[in-house]
């Protein structure tokens, strides 16, 4: 089974959407810290908001939301 059949698999899941609802809350908070950072964190916090992206658009969160989490 590879990455992509894995995931379609966790996505039939409740508890895996809010596992990555986690996620997602993970990164509003790295988006907030993005607002308040030293200029000399941006490169940092960025990268951790850039991993959280690649994670969550991975994972499936606008479908995971739609199936599970009755959001729109």
């Amino acid at each position: 089974m590879n990455i992509t059949e894995s995931i379609s698999t966790l996505q039939n899941h409740e508890s895996f959407a809010h596992f990555v609802q986690m996620i997602h809350d993970l990164r509003e908070e790295t988006i907030q810290e993005l607002h308040d950072a030293p200029v000399d964190k941006l490169q940092q916090v960025s990268g951790r908001l850039i991993t959280y992206d690649q994670v969550l658009h991975l994972a499936g969160w606008e479908n995971l939301q739609k199936r599970h989490l009755n959001r729109k």
